[in-house]
């Protein structure tokens, strides 16, 4: 396969231009589009609509230039689309692509990429294991189509899960069924660790049998290295986006990871673009930040309220909620490292990397 990423910045939720262009300048073959991960500027939280109008205006865009219907676009393209852009984050979208041309093999790894579904959710089964199983399901899925045969050289997992609305719940309570919980913010939280237990048993990050519904948010001992999960209203499946290195792949990209232990872990942010195959010395020059394709990273309030001994009050601000400080420390931390705002991060890290860190990404262009 070929595949290709590009990053694109907009300026409301709906822009799709940039894309638009990369299509009409023929950079783009829209046909060989598969993912579209995007960071859109609302409030990242249960009322964020601003994701749904990102994938309708993707969507529509794409059946456009394509002539397939907007369900024939669904079907074939994974819109993963991440609310909340706080501090000096850029809204933008990274475009990936795929050509599935059989070329030889050069024995090197390069980023290799597919994505996919589970089947949808009934508002019972979020936050639970039958969400934790499905996502593995799908997950183990994904490594064999991008031709992933060691779970080590898997480096990123995206996914976009459902959350339960107060109309959701009710129609469970209807068919005498009862939900994880009745907090519509908390049933994203659910969602959010579910999945990423579910790549966590997919890769091999912890033990088969360790995961039943009682540890979910609760047994912050297990959690992925590689995944990061984000939550939305507009969906009731999970869309997952599955990143990492294959000699099967040919591209000029390679992709790698490292986990921060907390918000400021600099230090994190430099392994990863090291793992992804680019020796810096301390940070990377300016030139090496050119090759930077894009940073993924997810970003989480330490559960203490604490930080390296020091007291914070991101889970004590009743005005903004804890996600959205944890976005915009992190933001602020890796892009003074690679000299550029425009970098995706997502809040929320139930079971993604320890208690307060998480897992972060570098795709480079080699």
């Amino acid at each position: 396969m070929r595949v290709g990423v590009y990053r694109i910045e907009m300026s409301s939720p709906d822009d799709v231009r940039e894309l638009k262009r990369l299509i009409d300048s023929g950079e783009i073959n829209p046909n060989e589009i598969i993912a579209v991960l995007g960071k859109t500027e609302g409030n990242g939280c249960v009322n964020d609509f601003t994701r749904a109008l990102a994938t309708v205006s993707f969507k529509r865009l794409l059946a456009e230039e394509t002539g397939m219907s907007e369900d024939e676009v669904v079907k074939k393209v994974a819109f993963v689309m991440s609310g909340g852009t706080e501090g000096v984050m850029a809204p933008h979208a990274t475009i990936f692509t795929k050509n599935d041309e059989v070329t030889e093999e050069t024995g090197e790894k390069s980023l290799a990429v597919a994505s996919g579904y589970t089947r949808d959710f009934l508002p019972e089964e979020q936050g639970t294991v039958a969400e934790v199983e499905e996502v593995k399901r799908v997950t183990l899925e994904l490594m064999k189509e991008a031709g992933i045969d060691d779970p080590a050289d898997v480096h990123f997992v995206q996914i976009k899960c459902p959350l339960l609305t107060s109309e959701r719940i009710l129609e469970a309570k209807a068919r005498g069924k009862d939900v994880c919980t009745h907090d519509t913010y908390e049933s994203m939280g659910y969602n959010r660790g579910a999945s990423a237990l579910g790549v966590a048993l997919a890769l091999g990050e912890i033990p088969e049998g360790s995961v039943t519904d009682d540890k979910i948010c609760k047994d912050w001992s297990l959690y992925s290295k590689v995944a990061s999960t984000s939550a939305g209203i507009e969906l009731q499946k999970c869309e997952i986006i599955l990143m990492g290195n294959s000699t099967k792949a040919q591209s000029n990209f390679s992709i790698g990871h490292s986990v921060m232990k907390d918000p400021i872990d600099y230090k994190a942010v430099v392994e990863a673009i090291e793992n992804a195959g680019m020796k810096v010395d301390k940070v990377p020059t300016d030139e090496q930040n050119k090759k930077i394709v894009n940073v993924l990273a997810k970003a989480e309030a330490d559960s203490t309220g604490y930080v390296r001994g020091r007291r914070n009050t991101m889970h004590t601000d009743s005005d903004i909620n804890h996600t959205r400080h944890a976005r915009a420390v992190v933001n602020g931390v890796i892009g003074a490292i690679v000299g550029d705002p425009m970098v995706y991060v997502s809040g929320g890290g139930e079971h993604q990397g320890p208690d307060g860190g998480g897992p972060v990404a570098v795709i480079i262009e080699k």
